[in-house]
């Protein structure tokens, strides 16, 4: 007599996932995250490709937000994709990572109100969805600087926006990327119009959610025109706060955009889970299972992951993706360490924003 036993396997953060076209090699996916590490012209150099070199280990790279215009620009030093030598240094990037056999998507970004002047061509105002400032200061060449109240979008300027998103996924297209994300969280510009804390609007891009989801929309079927849905991804955040964002209903605000999407079946979706400091801020927790069963397509999660939570979530089916961030700035081969269950490096917030090599490039892997 024989038996015939059947081996279990559970899907983890080491198994193989379809991703459009792609097939990625594991479920560990580098967030964007912004470093200020550009050179003159918002242009990445060879540093830049070597930090993202050492890190095609991932499943997935999602570079640092990379403004779409001169008028997106909100930080010192950040990358652009707007100009013929930003899309030759992020040839060097994508051709170092794919050296290496990975994956790598921009991520398109447009700060809207969360600049200065002094960031902007001819010293204009930034723009917004309303006249409304953040609160706190911006980040400027000079130092830390009061925000100042944005210009309110004129409706015959919005075709314009949609624009600069096209001609940016076309440029990323020019530098070798695989594929792109829109950057529509973290209280940036399309989110600006999204949440109605900012959004005041009594036009056809403001008032109803419909309304304030139109630009998000837009940008969507912008970008998705120039490179396919299954190689567009888009982040949001319902529950965060950062930038003086709210929203008085966010689960119905988001729930509609969610919905929406399912009609374009994107590569992915990657939302970020209400943290400590959202709750602390006044902000409405929305865990991202809420929306799980709004969307038909593949969610990728982040925020606090570790190599316990992240197993977890593929696991029990909340994601099919988990995105990382401060855990692969201070681990250059995160999934090797998380497949041996080996020490983690500790980043080190005092050089996350600008610099040089130093907490940059320098982090050790593990020894062979």
């Amino acid at each position: 007599m024989t038996t015939n036993t059947k081996l279990s396997t559970q899907t983890d953060l080491f198994t193989p996932v379809q991703l459009g076209p792609y097939t990625l090699s594991n479920r560990i996916v580098m967030a964007p995250l912004t470093r200020n590490r550009a050179g003159r012209g918002n242009v990445p150099g060879p540093l830049n490709a070597t930090y993202y070199q050492q890190r095609a280990s991932a499943g997935l790279i999602i570079t640092e937000a990379s403004q779409v215009s001169p008028q997106g620009v909100g930080y010192p030093s950040t990358p652009g994709i707007h100009s013929a030598e930003q899309v030759d240094g992020w040839r060097l990037v994508t051709d170092a990572v794919h050296q290496e056999g990975g994956r790598i998507f921009l991520q398109l970004w447009h700060v809207g109100r969360v600049s200065h002047p002094s960031l902007q061509p001819e010293g204009a105002l930034p723009v917004s969805a309303s006249a409304i400032a953040p609160d706190g200061d911006a980040m400027t060449y000079e130092g830390m600087q009061p925000f100042v109240t944005p210009r309110a979008l004129r409706i015959d300027e919005i075709p314009g926006i949609v624009e600069q998103y096209r001609q940016g996924a076309q440029k990323a297209l020019e530098a070798g990327f695989d594929g792109v994300e829109i950057h529509g969280a973290n209280g940036y510009l399309l989110d600006q119009f999204l949440r109605d804390g900012v959004n005041q609007r009594t036009d056809a891009y403001g008032g109803s959610i419909e309304n304030r989801a139109r630009l998000l929309l837009e940008v969507t079927d912008a970008v998705v025109d120039v490179w396919g849905a299954d190689r567009v991804g888009i982040r949001l955040s319902p529950s965060n706060t950062f930038n003086s964002m709210s929203d008085s209903n966010p689960k119905a605000t988001f729930g509609y955009v969610i919905e929406a999407l399912n009609r374009y079946d994107l590569a992915y979706l990657h939302l970020l889970e209400p943290t400590e400091a959202d709750i602390r801020h006044g902000g409405t927790a929305v865990p991202i299972a809420s929306f799980r069963p709004l969307y038909k397509g593949t969610l990728m999660v982040n925020s606090g992951y570790n190599r316990e939570t992240g197993n977890a979530a593929i696991a029990n089916g909340d994601a099919e993706l988990v995105s990382f961030g401060q855990l692969f700035i201070a681990n250059p081969d995160l999934p090797r360490r998380f497949r041996l269950n080996a020490q983690l490096n500790t980043p080190d917030p005092a050089t996350f924003y600008g610099g040089d090599a130093k907490g940059y490039v320098d982090y050790p892997a593990l020894a062979s």
